[in-house]
């Protein structure tokens, strides 16, 4: 058996060039879960670290003019109950109801991305792409100007308010990420539990919902969390639309105290460490959760 000379390894090289080794798809890729692993990452004491070094801007700025420490935290604490009430519980109520919508279309979309009928599954992956690789402002414009303030229905008038078209323009990107999601479980599980199902007369159907997205369940749940975590992060772009949430709350009540420069930090900072208060235990769960229903090999 004669061996055979490989230039390089077995005889000298003929040529200086570098050997190219394979590369690693895998290992270069993206981490879907990196947000939550960044957020979870942190100490449990950054918020109050944070919420300090707030309070103690203004007395920095103190000697900078006449309206100081006192005078800033007093204004903050005034609308505190007014930017928690109506402006932080409705951005979370926007991302309950996005992540519902976009929860739901995402499901159908991931099922269509395994369909075996061909179109389905060409629109199907069409409409992923489309929706994960755009900028989510830009969604939000185009749903903003597309969808119209009413509509007349037999007779009978349907408004659709603003913070409705942001719960819209915002489920559209989460819908293509959990058609992602949904199609990666589906395609995590193994094969032979297909083919033991057919062993058994099972429809494809009946494949599906009874053996195959159960085992599903467990797995979809972190990366789940994870973009619910995003899209909570990502409410505050509402604003823009002139939906009243925190951001926008915050901008108008620094205007009624006559918009003093001191007043950024402190109001910014509030909406800062409430959205950072109610996304770290979501993540703190969410890698909990994956360590737990990892897939063990």
């Amino acid at each position: 058996m004669t061996r055979k000379s490989i230039p390089g390894v077995t005889v000298r090289a003929r040529t200086d060039l570098p050997v190219l080794k394979p590369f690693d798809v895998a290992a270069h890729s993206p981490d879907p879960m990196m947000t939550v692993r960044w957020l979870a990452g942190m100490p449990w004491w950054t918020p109050l670290a944070m919420m300090g070094a707030f309070l103690l801007w203004p007395a920095v700025a103190h000697s900078q003019g006449t309206y100081g420490m006192a005078d800033a935290f007093e204004a903050l604490v005034r609308w505190m109950p007014f930017l928690v009430q109506s402006g932080f519980l409705f951005n979370v109520l926007i991302s309950v109801f996005a992540m519902l919508v976009g929860t739901v279309m995402g499901a159908f979309l991931g099922l269509g991305q395994i369909s075996l009928s061909r179109p389905v599954r060409a629109i199907s992956w069409f409409v992923t792409q489309l929706f994960r690789n755009s900028p989510w402002l830009v969604i939000l414009f185009i749903v903003l100007l597309a969808l119209p303030f009413e509509v007349e229905v037999f007779g009978v008038l349907f408004f659709f308010p603003d913070w409705w078209k942001a719960v819209i323009g915002l489920s559209l990107p989460v819908m293509a990420n959990i058609s992602e999601i949904v199609r990666g479980a589906v395609a995590s599980v193994p094969t032979a539990q297909w083919e033991a199902a057919e062993s058994l007369a099972f429809s494809r159907t009946q494949t599906l919902w009874r053996i195959i997205l159960p085992q599903c369940f467990k797995r979809m749940i972190p990366p789940w969390m994870n973009w619910y975590a995003i899209l909570t992060m990502a409410t505050p772009l509402c604003s823009l639309l002139g939906v009243e949430e925190i951001v926008t709350l915050s901008r108008q009540a620094m205007e009624s105290e006559n918009n003093h420069p001191e007043l950024l930090v402190p109001f910014y900072g509030f909406a800062l460490v409430l959205f950072f208060a109610y996304c770290y235990p979501i993540a703190r769960i969410t890698i909990a959760l994956e360590r737990r229903y990892s897939v063990k090999l």
